[in-house]
């Protein structure tokens, strides 16, 4: 009964969509998902190889679109807002938010039919891009501040609450990692508060095989100001040797 009375509530607390809300015209690019339609930018256009962005929770998306036409001039990069963000229909969920992840991919893959696809994913996206490397092959998956499960890592920031019967959606993301086929680059903050260290460690612990690169000055918002991660990313995706290190 908790859950059913909380659960409005809860949505709009773990979904954090109200800042990154644009109007439809201000974007570029939408893609229609059995009636609903999500909508966003697509930078560099018509290049051989493909790039797909899930953002964080709260995360605008227009922000991003010259940094990743000049980080990655080799894809074209597709920043399609999570249904009910930015200008994207539709209220979000793991269910749909699961769903609407595998049609961008298959639509994209579709696009660019000679090569596989490329997957980011920072925090919230982290979850998507980790459903999507258990159903489709891709030929890379980047992982920024990632977590285990969102019950766990809610449990970390609210102690003492009964997080796991009020949040319906558990994005459980080391309980199906086993099943990522594609090779993985993960990029933790030494100072991150929002993923604490135990919920980035059990993710990495039930990942293949994943490369670890740490940043140990940076927090959950500002692990990408420093060039070296662009770098690891970059070079992740071009098929460079990386090692475990830290910055």
């Amino acid at each position: 009964m908790l859950d059913l009375i909380a659960a409005p509530l809860v949505r709009e607390l773990v979904y954090l969509r109200r800042g990154t809300r644009v109007e439809a015209d201000a974007t570029t690019y939408s893609l229609d998902v059995d009636g609903t339609v999500l909508r966003g930018w697509v930078v560099n256009p018509d290049r051989g190889r493909a790039l797909v962005y899930f953002g964080g929770n709260g995360e605008r998306l227009d922000v991003w679109q010259d940094v990743f036409a000049y980080r990655f001039p080799k894809h074209t990069t597709y920043l399609i807002a999570y249904r009910g963000y930015g200008a994207s229909d539709g209220l979000p969920g793991q269910h749909a938010l699961s769903d609407d992840s595998l049609a961008l991919i298959d639509h994209v893959a579709a696009r660019h039919p000679d090569a596989h696809v490329d997957v980011v994913g920072r925090s919230l996206g982290t979850a998507v891009a980790v459903h999507v490397a258990t159903r489709r092959d891709l030929a890379h998956l980047v992982l920024v501040t990632p977590f285990d499960s969102l019950v766990a890592t809610a449990g970390d920031l609210f102690p003492g609450l009964p997080v796991s019967a009020l949040i319906q959606d558990h994005w459980d993301s080391a309980a199906i990692s086993s099943d990522v086929r594609a090779p993985v680059l993960v990029l933790r903050a030494g100072r991150d508060l929002v993923v604490r260290p135990p919920r980035t460690d059990a993710l990495v612990a039930a990942l293949p095989d994943p490369v670890v690169v740490s940043f140990a000055e940076a927090d959950h918002a500002t692990i990408s100001d420093a060039d070296a991660y662009w770098t690891s990313i970059s070079q992740f995706l071009d098929d460079k040797e990386l090692s475990e290190r830290t910055h």
